[in-house]
């Protein structure tokens, strides 16, 4: 079986830890993602190939707390949060975005302590930087599909925002072929953020599987705030399964403690050899 992973959000100090190779930074992930599954008991050799870098196409800086975030961003952090909790958001008479940024970063640091203020740091200027389209949208899903097609690979794993690039990669490169795709920790479905910003378009409020794609699974943590909706099926078709697990709910994002929990063993048993 080959696998190739995807990377998530905030990633980028591979690339500075590689001095400034991506394909130094892929290097160094790719040894802690099959750390990972074997720590959750996956059998046998090293599964994972490769894991697609694109971070380096996404970074414009240094991450900023959300009211010193620029526009966009805090247009994707303030729509993020109002899904969080179904919690208001709307400005107040005068309020600036800065301001209503900034106080709900205040009541995220309640609730949720540093740890999420400090995803929604690298969360929330990748995903807008990702999403506002340009050369670093197409540059990010080309690399990953470079690593699909070069690894002919049964499984892909992506996680997190390379849930979307993955996605959006199968689409924009026809030509790419997997027998399954596993979503972890992923926003696909999150209304106003991501969802009505996709390429393709969603269609009547449907996304679909990739055609390349042979049978989709979506893994959530039922308290992974980046995965809202945690289900994908009711709003993509061709969805096999949405699968639930608790990996904790601090540290509710990871990919150590996505492929560390053992959740995914079963579903990968098909395509062991």
């Amino acid at each position: 079986m080959t696998i190739v992973g995807v990377h998530g959000i905030g990633k980028y100090k591979y690339f500075e830890q590689g001095g400034g190779s991506p394909v130094k930074a892929a290097e160094l992930m790719l040894a802690k993602w099959n750390r990972y599954l074997h720590d959750g008991g996956f059998p046998g050799r090293d599964p994972v190939a490769e894991v697609a870098y694109y971070a380096h196409h996404l970074r414009k800086g240094a991450p900023q707390p959300p009211k010193k975030m620029a526009p966009p961003e805090k247009m994707v952090f303030t729509d993020w949060m109002r899904q969080v909790e179904d919690h208001r958001v709307a400005a107040a008479a005068g309020e600036t975005l800065t301001a209503v940024a900034h106080r709900l970063a205040g009541w995220l640091l309640d609730r949720l302590g540093a740890g999420a203020l400090r995803f929604a740091e690298d969360f929330c200027p990748e995903v807008a930087t990702y999403l506002g389209g340009g050369a670093p949208r197409t540059s990010s899903r080309d690399a990953v599909a470079a690593v699909i097609r070069r690894r002919r690979p049964r499984v892909v794993i992506a996680h997190s925002l390379g849930s979307v690039v993955t996605y959006e990669a199968f689409w924009a490169h026809p030509d790419l072929r997997a027998d399954l795709l596993v979503t972890l920790g992923s926003p696909l479905g999150m209304r106003n953020v991501v969802f009505e910003r996709l390429a393709p378009l969603p269609v009547a409020g449907m996304g679909a599987r990739p055609p390349g794609v042979g049978r989709w699974i979506n893994v959530a943590d039922k308290d992974d705030i980046a995965a809202i909706p945690a289900e994908l099926r009711p709003v993509f078709k061709g969805v096999e399964r949405d699968v639930q697990c608790n990996i904790d709910w601090l540290d509710f994002h990871t990919v150590r403690n996505y492929l560390g929990c053992g959740v995914l063993n079963s579903h990968l048993r098909d395509f062991l050899q």
